[in-house]
């Protein structure tokens, strides 16, 4: 009963997925945005917020046992980067395998991609400094923090001011089809555009909601503890299945949507969820914690490295989807 629960929320998050990304191809051509700002800000930002709440939830307002909250809010921060950063990239190349071939290449905007990157790694960079702060130190860690959060808020201006010269080049955001309200009668009006993205996130949250109580369920029947449940477990629910909407614009040749609905995705959830953890929680470097954040960061610097260095082909992403599988190997040993 529970995998068939299970599949019934992946077919409602898959026609959340496509209402979604349809709505908000519409709002990026609207607002004459780039695929850019469309990717890495709106859509990372709109499918990350229902998974934001986990951790806040967990540390703010969870059980009344302490140390459970602290594992579940630490778990679900830093594996929320860990799978997007691998599993969720390698997915996409799996996805145009049999279009493109193993030796294919993706062909995302590359300074976005960049500056994705290079925000990433530095903010990712300081959580795993602060991994090595005593928690006692609480002056030290507010600096961090405070950080961590305007490296996001500079990453959204370079981003947002970077975005009329990309259009002028031609990296416009471009809806392919129809918007699916006014297929049944609504006018291509913004109004009409927020409530179909809208509709598409109500759908999301509860698609990933029925997907995260039959996923924690089926964990108990494994029998894992709380920080490996949030770790693995809850990422996976949360986040995996709303990175749909990445390989349903790869599928359709939209690498740069794709690619900034992951990356940027990263950015927010590593740097603004890692500074409340860094105040809310020990933070300590436990072996699952120091691999997991370790594994992160050695799969955006190689994707990193790969955009430098000529693009990145289908077959470099099994690299990060391989660096998960070593996680698993070093979380579950």
């Amino acid at each position: 009963m529970i995998f068939l629960e299970l599949l019934a929320m992946l077919v409602v998050i898959l026609i959340a997925a496509e209402v979604f990304t349809n709505a908000l191809e519409h709002l990026g051509e609207k607002l004459k945005i780039s695929e850019g700002v469309t990717g890495s800000i709106f859509a990372a930002v709109g499918t990350a917020l229902p998974e934001t709440l986990v951790p806040l939830l967990a540390l703010l307002a969870g059980t009344q046992d302490v140390h459970v909250n602290e594992e579940i809010g630490v778990g679900a921060i830093l594996g929320a980067p860990l799978m997007l950063s691998t599993l969720s990239v390698s997915l996409m190349s799996f996805a145009v395998l049999s279009r493109r071939g193993a030796k294919g290449k993706f062909h995302p905007e590359k300074t976005g991609l960049k500056r994705d990157l290079d925000f990433f790694i530095a903010a990712f960079g300081f959580a795993t400094l602060a991994l090595f702060v005593p928690h006692t130190n609480t002056a030290v860690r507010a600096a961090i923090g405070f950080t961590m959060v305007l490296i996001y808020f500079v990453y959204i201006m370079l981003t947002i001011r970077a975005s009329k010269g990309l259009v002028d080049d031609g990296h416009a955001t471009e809806a392919e089809a129809p918007m699916f309200l006014c297929r049944i009668g609504f006018p291509n009006k913004l109004p009409v555009i927020v409530l179909q993205i809208a509709l598409g996130l109500i759908l999301l949250v509860a698609g990933a909601k029925g997907f995260i109580y039959g996923v924690e369920h089926a964990a108990e029947l494994i029998g894992i503890s709380t920080l490996l449940l949030s770790l693995l477990i809850i990422p996976i629910a949360t986040e995996l299945p709303e990175k749909i909407n990445s390989i349903l614009w790869v599928r359709r040749g939209k690498d740069t949507l794709a690619f900034g609905n992951i990356t940027g995705a990263m950015v927010f959830q590593g740097t603004l969820l890692p500074a409340i953890g860094i105040m809310l929680t020990p933070w300590q470097p436990r072996i699952e914690v120091l691999a997991g954040v370790v594994i992160t960061l050695l799969a955006a610097i190689w994707l990193r490295l790969l955009v430098a260095n000529g693009g990145v082909r289908l077959w470099h992403l099994w690299v990060n989807g391989s660096l998960y599988v070593i996680y698993l190997v070093i979380a579950l040993s």
